[in-house]
């Protein structure tokens, strides 16, 4: 099953999806299970990481023919990604003063299929942070709305973690976590004599089987180029697939959809049009509903193009909300050198593809110059060299400690270089904080107005700027990774991020947790969509991507896209049953 195309159908779908990412994947497998006919669209190519002609697991660094280096994917020859923030012939634009940089995966499950599998649910404070803090917004919803979801979606997928009460940072129904690498055990160790709480992980990975159509995680450490043994969590394979095997849904691949078409009458979707990429034809099919699942980008853009004499602002747009608040979680980084883990013996110390431990946020904001909290993430070990593997002498002005524990010049060539390779092995650590910033109205994205892609597409201008809330969160991180670095005896490199850095704050996007555009409330006149992510103006219009979220979080959103898309779906589902759609 190399691809899936299909000729123009007649036939009129009970739904009709677009995207095959964590929402889109969700909502055909919901949906096809209760035996609506689906269409499920998806821009990229069909990809299954257990089908030899998709493999990357298990390859050396150098049957790359660059070594592993990020020209062709964003993340290196092997990433599972078909795509980046660059993608030839799909530009997008940014203001001038504004920086935005937006990541598409082009295939089947979209960004899934090479993520950290980081699935954290998010805390009743999440929900409800403009009640408590006065800045932001509250979610039409709260935690217990979504708690049976998640429950489900933790048996349906798999996680693993651990039971911690631990404030804001909810248990799940978790599988065995992986025990800790020694550098994790080190972190852990130093972090505690200084306050700061290291939790086994909550990633979305089996640890053991859940079922026969699944196996168990083998330790290669290489999530991100696709499991062959669907041991992780893409929706390609853990969704899209068994929907697929229900005989409701049909796929197509190669689909660009240029906008949602609604009757002129009742402003009702009845369909969507789209672009074959391969052909270049245009082609239409018709839908009872439409649900998009495009990521928060491609959402706003499809529904800011889709204008009609009944939807001049672009479709469900009669808010203005629409392109607005769009936000990315904060992000910035600090390594370190350990001595201590210098001269260790080799040993498989891969793992999972992923951290084994992390820190959810553990501070009171209310004491702290910047509003909303962050969670660090931690990496290190004696894992497979990667492209540009070295030691970090430059930031150590370009000594290392020799066998005698005197600093000496890095570098040479020859055995004394290998001789340092060796010693130093898995001797690094590092650390991230990924944080929750606060929504605002001026960081939008729009059509512009002279701009399309190759298919003819008006292309997305983004607006985005970080706020001092962001910048002085950034700030707490790198003094936060430097307390724990000396706790545990290292040594940081490279000059401290400063001022003048934003202090390393990563540049709007390059997180890739976006959300926004499209937000849900129960004021029409404020947002887009209800508090079922059912569109104000267009009682057939769903949207299951994180572009229905009015705010970030401080943990990834995954799990929050997967446990919304399948509320919504079944929302949809009732609605349907009782004859209101």
């Amino acid at each position: 099953m190399d691809s899936f195309y299909y000729q123009k159908a007649p036939v009129q779908y009970d739904a009709i999806i677009v995207g095959s990412g964590a929402g889109g994947g969700m909502a055909a497998y919901t949906l096809a299970k209760a035996g609506a006919k689906v269409l499920l669209l998806e821009a990229g190519g069909y990809y299954d990481p257990a089908d030899p002609k998709y493999i990357t697991q298990l390859k050396w660094p150098w049957e790359s023919p660059r070594r592993g280096a990020g020209t062709t994917r964003a993340f290196g020859d092997y990433d599972a990604a078909w795509g980046g923030w660059d993608i030839e012939g799909e530009p997008y634009t940014t203001a001038p003063g504004t920086e935005f940089h937006w990541f598409r995966s082009r295939m089947l499950g979209g960004r899934t299929n090479h993520w950290g599998r980081i699935s954290l649910r998010f805390g009743p404070d999440d929900f409800r942070r403009k009640s408590m803090t006065g800045v932001g917004v509250d979610w039409p919803i709260g935690y217990d709305d979504l708690k049976p979801f998640y429950d489900r979606v933790d048996k349906l997928i798999g996680v693993f973690g651990s039971v911690e009460n631990f404030p804001n940072e909810p248990d799940g129904i978790f599988l065995p976590p992986p025990k800790p690498r020694l550098h994790e055990m080190m972190i852990r160790k130093g972090a505690k004599t200084i306050g700061i709480p290291v939790l086994p992980s909550r990633l979305s990975i089996l640890t053991k089987p859940i079922n026969e159509e699944r196996g168990a995680c083998f330790y290669c450490s290489q999530c991100s180029r696709g499991c062959q043994a669907y041991a992780d969590f893409s929706s390609s394979s853990v969704l899209v697939k068994p929907a697929l095997k229900t005989g409701n849904v049909t796929l197509i691949n190669g689909a660009m959809v240029r906008e949602v078409l609604t009757d002129a009458a009742t402003g009702l979707a009845t369909g969507v049009s789209y672009v074959d990429t391969r052909t270049l034809e245009e082609v239409t099919v018709k839908g009872k509903t439409v649900v998009l699942a495009a990521s928060a980008g491609e959402t706003a853009r499809l529904l800011l193009n889709s204008k009609s004499s009944r939807f001049s602002n672009g479709l469900a747009n009669t808010s203005g909300v629409v392109g607005k608040y769009i936000n990315d979680s904060t992000g910035a980084s600090r390594s370190a050198f350990v001595p201590a883990l210098m001269d260790r013996k080799r040993y498989n110390e891969d793992g999972v593809g992923g951290m084994h431990v992390f820190t959810p946020w553990w501070l009171d904001n209310k004491k702290l110059d910047f509003p909303r909290g962050y969670h660090i993430e931690y990496w290190g070990g004696m894992g497979m060299p990667a492209y540009g593997f070295g030691w970090g002498v430059e930031e150590m002005n370009g000594m290392i400690p020799g066998r005698d524990g005197k600093m000496k010049p890095g570098g040479g060539y020859g055995a004394a270089l290998k001789d340092d390779y060796r010693r130093f092995y898995g001797a690094y650590v590092g650390m991230a904080g990924r944080g929750e910033p606060v929504p605002l109205e001026s960081n939008y994205c729009e059509i512009d107005p002279n701009v399309v892609d190759k298919y003819g597409i008006p292309v997305l201008r983004f607006n985005y700027k970080w706020s001092q809330n962001e910048v002085n969160q950034a700030k707490h991180m790198q003094d936060t990774f430097e307390e724990i670095i000396h706790s545990m005896g290292g040594i940081a490199l490279g000059a401290k991020p400063d001022a003048s850095s934003n202090y390393g704050l990563a540049e709007p996007g390059k997180i890739i947790h976006e959300v926004g555009t499209s937000r849900m409330g129960n004021d029409p006149k404020s947002s887009a969509l209800n508090k079922f992510q059912q569109a104000h103006d267009v009682k057939n219009l769903f949207v299951v991507d994180a572009a229905a979220f009015p705010s970030q979080g401080d943990k990834n959103v995954t799990w929050t896209i997967l446990a919304s898309s399948m509320r919504t779906s079944e929302y949809l589902i009732d609605q349907v049953k009782k004859k209101n759609i």
